[in-house]
C-alpha cells in the first residue's frame, strides 16, 4: 500500500486535480471505513430509486445492491434487502423483513417476511408471511404461497395454492391445485432426489406425505393424513391411512389402569 504523499516519488509528471465530490476519494483502511463507504453507496442508490418512483419506507433499514433493477410504483417496506441480479416489476409490495437474491418478480407481487433466492415469481403472486423459495423455483401467475412454506426446485403453475406449513421439493404442481396444510414431498431417499407431479385441479389433503417418485393425476383427491407411495389416477380418491377404531368406555378403563399404577 502506498500513501498519497508517496505518489510524487513514483509518477512523472505530477499534477493536482480538484475533485467535485470529496466522498469519491474516501479512504478505506479498516472495516469501519468500509462500512462507511457502503453507507455512502447505499444512500446514493436509494436516492436514485426514490427519484425514479420507488417508495422506500424507513430507507435506513433497507439495502439494495447496485445490480438490482426496480420498476416504478414498487413499495419496499422496512428491513427488506435486495441482492444480486434481482429484477422487480411495477406494483410489487415487498416486506417488511424480506430478502430477495438473484430472482425475478412479475407485476403486483406481494412478499412479506419471506426469503426468495434464484427463483422466478409470476404476476400477482402472494408470498408469506415466512415463505421460502430457493433453488430455481418458478411460480406462474396468481399463486398463493403461505405461512412457513418452503419450495425448492419446483414449478408451481397458475392459480395453485400452498398455504400452510408445507415442503415442496423437486416437484411440478399443476394449475389451481390445492396443497393442504402440513403436506410434504418426500423427495430424497438418502441417495438421490426424485420428482413429485401433481396434476391440474388436484386436491391434496392436510398432513399428507407424497413419496417420490409419484404422480397425482388431474382432479384427483388425496384424503387427509395419507401416505401416498403409488401413482393416483385422474379424478381418483386416494386413502392411505389406518382405519379409526372407537372402543366404547375405553377411556374410563384406561384412566383406571393408569391411576392404579401410581
Amino acid at each position: 500500500e502506498y500513501y498519497l504523499t508517496d505518489v510524487v516519488k513514483y509518477l512523472q509528471p505530477v499534477m493536482a486535480v480538484d475533485v467535485e465530490d470529496y466522498l469519491e476519494i474516501t479512504g478505506i483502511n479498516d472495516r469501519r471505513q468500509l462500512a462507511q463507504a457502503y453507507d455512502i453507496l447505499q444512500q446514493r442508490l436509494k436516492d436514485y430509486w426514490m427519484s425514479a418512483g420507488v417508495t422506500l419506507i424507513a430507507p435506513d433499514t433497507i439495502t439494495i445492491d447496485d445490480t438490482v433493477q426496480i420498476s416504478p410504483d414498487v413499495i419496499i417496506e422496512p428491513q427488506t434487502h435486495l441482492r444480486g441480479y434481482t429484477s422487480i416489476a411495477s406494483g410489487c409490495r415487498l416486506g417488511p423483513g424480506t430478502f430477495i437474491e438473484n430472482s425475478t418478480l412479475g407485476t403486483n407481487v406481494t412478499a412479506m417476511y419471506s426469503v426468495i433466492t434464484d427463483s422466478q415469481v409470476g404476476d400477482s403472486c402472494r408470498l408469506g408471511p415466512y415463505a421460502h423459495l430457493r433453488g430455481e423455483v418458478k411460480l406462474e401467475s396468481h399463486c398463493r404461497i403461505g405461512n412457513f412454506v418452503e419450495i425448492k426446485q419446483a414449478v408451481v403453475e397458475t392459480g395453485a395454492k400452498i398455504n400452510h406449513l408445507s415442503y415442496i421439493g423437486d416437484a411440478h404442481i399443476g394449475q389451481y391445485a390445492n396443497i393442504g396444510a402440513g403436506t410434504i414431498t418426500c423427495n430424497y431417499d438418502g441417495y438421490a432426489k426424485h420428482q413429485t407431479i401433481v396434476g391440474d385441479h388436484a386436491f391434496i389433503g392436510s398432513n399428507s406425505a407424497l413419496i417420490a417418485p409419484v404422480t397425482i393425476g388431474e382432479g384427483a383427491y388425496v384424503a387427509t393424513g395419507s401416505v401416498i407411495t403409488e401413482d393416483v389416477p385422474a379424478d381418483a380418491l386416494a386413502l392411505a391411512r389406518g382405519r379409526q377404531v372407537n372402543k366404547t368406555g375405553g377411556a374410563a378403563g384406561l384412566r383406571q389402569r393408569l391411576s392404579s399404577k401410581k
